[in-house]
């Protein structure tokens, strides 16, 4: 996969057929893959996501004001158009988790969710599984494809959770698992969103390939007039040729 063109923020969340949702696309007819990065607060959302699109590591960030970051990848040879949205971190009260609608609109927005947590805090290692139920219960019927990521891989000095607990965790939810530092390694954050486009891109590529079969085994209608000028030409021909030979 290779990224094309400059990175473009919409600081909204993005709703099925919005302007937020279109910006920044190129060619019309280019295919879409949209993905949503949860977790809780301080796990590096941000600087993963704008690690992955510039190849940059900025430490410090202002508050998480939910930008949708866009712009244009290249994956087994197709220009694709990839959309990430970054969101606000998630809160735990004793009822669960607290997610706003917005929140659950950007989820339901999405095609593949990445879900951050942080070595250094064991607390948002403990909403993977929660999130991950909550991210499968807003698409009900579906399989949506996701990703987790553990982040600040550099800092064993402060470990708080083994990352072969989020490897384990993560095979028993059915999911990929990358342990990666944001700001000593591009290329594992680059995996980890590498996998999920190209599932996503297969994942529309086989939903569309049945629709063309279809379509291929059609025939080209005729005219639904064509019949009948050919019958009434040739009528009018022979009526001309037999008022001819009258006289």
């Amino acid at each position: 996969m290779r990224l094309i063109q400059n990175m473009c923020t919409i600081a909204e969340y993005p709703t099925a057929g919005s302007a937020a949702a279109d910006c920044c696309l190129g060619a019309a007819g280019r295919r879409l893959v949209k993905i949503a990065v949860v977790g809780a607060s301080g796990v590096g959302k941000t600087a993963l996501v704008v690690r992955f699109l510039t190849k940059r590591f900025i430490g410090d960030y202002e508050r998480n004001a939910g930008n949708l970051y866009t712009r244009q990848v290249q994956i087994e040879g197709e220009t694709l158009a990839i959309q990430v949205q970054d969101t606000p971190g998630i809160q735990v009260h004793e009822n669960g988790l607290s997610c706003s609608e917005q929140l659950n609109r950007c989820i339901r927005w999405a095609d593949a969710v990445v879900i951050v947590f942080s070595i250094t805090d064991h607390k948002s290692y403990e909403l993977i599984g929660q999130l991950h139920q909550h991210v499968q219960q807003l698409h009900l019927g579906t399989r949506l494809p996701v990703v987790v990521v553990a982040n600040k891989a550099d800092l064993l000095h402060i470990k708080q959770v083994d990352p072969q607990l989020g490897l384990q965790l993560a095979g028993m939810l059915g999911c990929s698992f990358y342990e990666v530092s944001v700001s000593e390694n591009y290329n594992d954050v680059y995996n980890a969103f590498h996998v999920l486009c190209k599932e996503v891109s297969h994942k529309q590529q086989s939903n569309s390939t049945p629709e063309k079969r279809r379509t291929s085994l059609i025939p080209r209608p005729k005219s639904p007039n064509m019949q009948d000028l050919k019958r009434r030409f040739k009528q009018a021909l022979s009526a001309k040729v037999r008022t001819v030979t009258s006289v």
